[in-house]
């Protein structure tokens, strides 16, 4: 597939941002107030992410859009009209496969996720669903009681969801090591929270319930999770994921204290048994409205925290610490904005991470609506840059 827009830098050379200057066109190098001099050895053997998130030289922060940047595409809406059941599209290889590889092939993200959603393993577990257009999620039967949880099984991928493994095996190959491809699981407290509360929430006041009046049923509930993810997160790093992102929406839904009782020690159980067998998968923490636990969040272990837009980026990387990385933040609605106002956005974000450890994306997923050109030019910008 051939690139649909062609979007230019040069455009935009009368942006003057502290530490960035412009070099050549199409080309934004960064330095430190003097022209940038000898470069060190850049590891081009591996996907430019993971070499970020290991903290070695790179010459640009990594790129990609989180989640499914597919799913606001034009040719994604098309194959909607073809294969109306969210879960066919997502349970069949080769749907997976062109879906997943749909922005690849427009846009050339440092990053390709994996078409799919965190409740794909509910079924596996005992735990019927469905995605209903216009309702989202719908769990057929709620858990509320210890009877429920006992019902629950252990997941195994290898058996329920083996169009995973095939499909991220496919896209290993299909990208060929130009960007890391990327898995995803949900995280015990948001998976929990959607099948307690039978679906999305917005005051989750079923999973509070449970939570205060019988805790001992939700710990339960969150153990069978726990495992179950962390075999999941195995599971598709030995079919081909050179990543995993751990989606956490609605832990920032819980107290700072509540957060450490009943999300943080299976962030952490899930991080420990993955890092116990493979310990160079860089894992990646995404909550949503996370910057009162910024701090819990780097205490889970994983190598990298996701920022939204709510949070200053260097405010996020002087209160994580140098060792871990950072993922994000710009504003998701800057790109409804001019090419110019995305173009500051970009630079500003960029400078204040620094030159190492930093993924550069959206604060979260793209919204619908979201002018395709402005996504192009996000990433002309970005892979633009130069350290």
């Amino acid at each position: 597939m051939s690139i649909m827009y062609s979007c230019s830098v040069p455009s935009f050379t009368s942006i003057s941002v502290s530490n960035f200057t412009y070099r050549r066109p199409h080309r934004i190098i960064c330095s430190a107030g003097a022209p940038v001099a000898e470069r060190k050895a850049v590891n081009t053997t591996e996907p430019l992410l993971l070499n970020a998130v290991r903290g070695e030289d790179v010459e640009r922060p990594p790129v990609w859009l989180m989640r499914q940047a597919g799913r606001y595409m034009k040719s994604y809406q098309t194959l909607c009209e073809k294969h109306p059941s969210f879960r066919e599209r997502s349970e069949n290889v080769d749907l997976v496969v062109e879906i997943s590889l749909q922005p690849w092939k427009v846009f050339k993200p440092d990053g390709v996720i994996l078409f799919s959603d965190i409740l794909t393993p509910l079924p596996g577990m005992n735990i019927p669903f469905d995605i209903v257009k216009g309702k989202g999620p719908i769990i057929f039967d709620p858990i509320s009681t210890a009877a429920q949880v006992d019902q629950v099984r252990e997941f195994t991928p290898e058996e329920w969801v083996p169009y995973v493994g095939e499909a991220l095996s496919i896209l290993r190959k299909e990208v060929n090591n130009e960007a890391a491809v990327l898995g995803f699981v949900g995280a015990p407290f948001t998976l929990a929270s959607y099948v307690v509360e039978g679906g999305s929430s917005k005051n989750f006041t079923k999973i509070k319930t449970l939570a205060f009046s019988q805790p001992k049923v939700l710990h339960a509930l969150l153990e069978k999770f726990t495992t179950s993810m962390a075999k999941y997160i195995k599971y598709q790093a030995d079919n081909g994921a050179q990543a995993v992102q751990i989606f956490d929406s609605w832990a920032t839904e819980l107290s700072p204290a509540d957060f450490e009782e009943f999300s943080l020690p299976y962030l952490k159980a899930i991080v420990d048994s993955v890092k116990e067998t493979h310990p160079d998968l860089p894992l990646i923490l995404y909550a949503s409205g996370s910057g009162g636990l910024l701090e819990r969040l780097a205490l889970t272990g994983v190598d990298v925290v996701s920022l939204d837009w709510t949070v200053d980026m260097a405010e996020g990387r002087k209160r994580l610490g140098s060792e871990i990385a950072v993922q994000g933040n710009v504003d998701p609605g800057v790109l409804f904005g001019s090419k110019e106002f995305i173009s500051k956005r970009i630079i500003d974000t960029v400078k204040k991470a620094g030159n190492k450890k930093h993924i550069l994306n959206l604060g979260h997923g793209i919204k619908v609506g979201t002018p395709e050109e402005n996504v192009a030019h996000f990433f002309e910008v970005a892979k633009g840059l130069s350290y």
